[in-house]
């Protein structure tokens, strides 16, 4: 048989037509077959058979015998290789069609070409992941053992009072403020106890006291509730009392070193708060009020540094009994948190080497 013309999938017609060479000049039938949407008209003779149409099939539109399937509808259905020698004309009538299905020879070297391009690209992709240097997890060791060096190694509200769970998440969120933890680690400030105070033993009618720091960072008192215990205070404004708190670690009076420590604290503060993006405390350069240690609404930040002397928890005053907390046990006790943490920080470094030691031997 030789095709009427050439078929391809760019040919805008949709019948073609081509004609299967037979010894007899006797009369041809019409055999119409769909493929790809389009109709192909077979002339044929008419003892032609269902497997020697799909040999002439493969010679128009390139698709091997084997890679064929031939749906005749309503009867009998999809055929598949190897096909019966059942004549067509004992099953073609006006209302049957005819529809191949299979791709052709250019078909399946395109998808193959494709597919092959995929695994090629797909391929050096891995190969440039591979040669890649691999991402390892950094820790900061110096950063991590530094803070459990330089921080408050302990932190307690007031029992007393109302919801003392409250005021010790406060003093969490202090303790662990980026700006606070940075400039801690900067000036190696090491707080034995963070608590608060009771804002009844540090009001008189002239000031209310803000905040205490006794023997240069062995106790910071900060006053987180209002003076009528119906709230707190806002944290920004305690995290400015505490910086100033800080500098009485180096300096005991408010003289010109202090407030130049303490603009300097309060500035490496505001940096340091990644979280809400390096902020400024207040429209001010830095917190810094009077020489005389008041602000302007009367509030008297502190009396100074606090040197001597044996604090109880809760008081504000100096006491020689052994009654509460005394010197020697907060001392004892930081003492004890900072062993624990270096050893915690210790342990998480061997930990994490350990882990990169296996993962050099995978």
């Amino acid at each position: 048989m030789e095709p009427a013309e050439d078929v391809n999938e760019s040919n805008p017609r949709d019948s073609i037509t081509g004609q299967i060479n037979h010894e007899d000049d006797g009369p041809l039938m019409e055999i119409h077959v769909y493929f790809h949407s389009k109709q192909f008209t077979v002339q044929a003779p008419p003892n032609i058979t269902i497997s020697q149409l799909s040999s002439s099939l493969a010679e128009m539109l390139s698709i091997e015998p084997q890679k064929q399937k031939i749906m005749i509808t309503p009867k009998p259905g999809i055929l598949k290789p190897p096909f019966p020698n059942t004549q067509v004309s004992a099953i073609y009538t006006p209302k049957t069609k005819i529809t191949l299905l299979g791709s052709t020879e250019k078909e399946i070297s395109d998808l193959n070409n494709s597919i092959t391009k995929v695994r090629v690209r797909s391929g050096n992709r891995l190969a440039a992941e591979r040669a890649a240097p691999k991402a390892t997890k950094h820790r900061d060791w110096k950063k991590i053992q530094e803070e459990s060096t330089y921080t408050f190694h302990s932190i307690r509200p007031l029992p007393y009072l109302l919801n003392p769970e409250r005021s010790h998440r406060f003093l969490e969120r202090l303790a662990g403020d980026p700006g606070i933890k940075a400039a801690m680690r900067a000036h190696k400030f090491s707080v034995g106890l963070l608590t608060e105070m009771d804002p009844a033993e540090h009001t008189t009618q002239e000031s209310r006291t803000l905040g205490l720091n006794r023997n240069r960072g062995e106790v910071i008192e900060l006053r987180l509730r209002t003076d009528r215990y119906d709230g707190y205070r806002d944290y920004k404004v305690i995290r400015k009392t505490l910086c100033h708190e800080l500098a009485h670690n180096v300096f005991g009076e408010h003289d010109r070193n202090f407030w130049d420590l303490t603009g300097q604290i309060e500035k490496e503060v505001e940096k340091g708060d990644w979280q809400h993006g390096g902020h400024k405390l207040s429209e001010d350069e830095f917190y810094n009020p009077g020489d005389d240690g008041y602000t302007d609404g009367g509030q008297h930040l502190d009396a100074g540094g606090w040197t001597g002397g044996e604090f109880v928890l809760g008081s504000d005053q100096v006491s020689h009994g052994s009654e509460g907390l005394t010197r020697r046990e907060i001392l004892a006790k930081a003492a004890m948190d900072r062993a624990e943490k270096q050893k915690k920080a210790q342990k998480e470094i061997n930990e994490s080497q350990g882990d990169d030691k296996a993962l050099d031997k995978q």
